[in-house]
């Protein structure tokens, strides 16, 4: 099975961190946010894969590696121009065979299974099928008994369901999103579903997802997904008497001097703390050297 993963965005809600890299390639847990999607996918068969991309297109170019990492096939489609949610799959259009295909936010964290929601969705007869939740103060969407959506609010309304970030498309829905402009495939189901075209939803319940498109969020989502309380990738090294404390992710080759105490924060790669030196709720990103006291920074 092929899939999509929308990777084009600036990441403007993660400023400073998407300064330098794009969002996709934000470390969770040391491993980028992209990365982990990739897996997530493999799980659920997928063997092909597409991406588009924009900002910082090179480093992501760079790490996917047309998949070889992964085991896979990955083609990135890179945007001159940022074509939005809608217009970013419209452009994959000769990516597609005549099978229905996944398409999933670059910024999504979950273990919804895609198996079920396949199913869901070929049996529906569906045109396009949302994975909804309920997840305040995100809830836009009304479906009926049958999971037809009938509306999709501009914002969140009480006794609705969130988005996801996860759906299934036929590829004959292709035509309904403009071609070679921007657009909001949010929009794009919209205007299908004014029409009475059926666009379904599958509800899902009993799983993590985080949406690490915010610097709150990528936070949460490094604490949530520690497996212990600290983290610490491979060639670090930790002076006597440094300390971790509550929880901390230590990037490759990062570096604590003397004395150094970590807590509540996330340092990415090749980062180099000085003796003595207290870093609290923050984040480090990569080849820092920190010679100073950081409290609730991003450095």
């Amino acid at each position: 099975m092929k899939a999509m993963i929308l990777a084009a965005g600036l990441g403007t809600r993660l400023l400073p961190l998407t300064a330098s890299r794009p969002k996709a390639l934000m470390p969770v847990v040391n491993k980028p946010v992209i990365g982990r999607i990739i897996e997530y996918l493999r799980r659920f068969g997928i063997t092909q894969i597409i991406v588009n991309a924009h900002h910082h297109h090179e480093q992501l170019i760079d790490y996917l590696d047309r998949g070889r990492p992964f085991g896979l096939e990955i083609e990135v489609r890179v945007e001159p121009e940022i074509l939005g949610t809608g217009g970013g799959i419209r452009n994959t259009e000769d990516f597609w065979d005549k099978a229905p295909f996944p398409v999933i936010n670059g910024d999504i964290l979950t273990s919804i299974n895609l198996y079920e929601v396949y199913e869901s969705h070929v049996s529906s007869g569906a045109l396009a099928t949302m994975v909804l939740h309920d997840r305040e103060p995100f809830n836009q969407i009304t479906i009926d008994h049958d999971c037809r959506i009938t509306d999709i609010a501009q914002g969140n309304m009480p006794g609705r369901l969130a988005f996801t970030g996860i759906h299934f498309v036929q590829p004959k829905f292709l035509p309904n999103i403009p071609k070679g402009e921007f657009s909001d495939i949010i929009a794009c189901y919209r205007e299908v579903i004014r029409s009475g075209g059926p666009i379904k939803a599958y509800v899902a319940r009993g799983h993590y997802w985080f949406d690490v498109g915010t610097i709150e969020a990528y936070v949460e989502a490094n604490k949530k997904l520690l497996k212990e309380p600290f983290a610490i990738a491979h060639d670090c090294s930790i002076g006597p008497g440094a300390r971790l404390e509550q929880w901390a992710v230590l990037g490759r080759g990062t570096a604590l001097e003397k004395d150094v105490r970590i807590g509540r924060s996330i340092l990415w790669e090749q980062v180099l703390v000085k003796e003595g030196t207290r870093i609290m709720d923050s984040i480090v990103t990569s080849s820092r050297v920190v010679d100073r006291d950081l409290m609730g920074e991003i450095f």
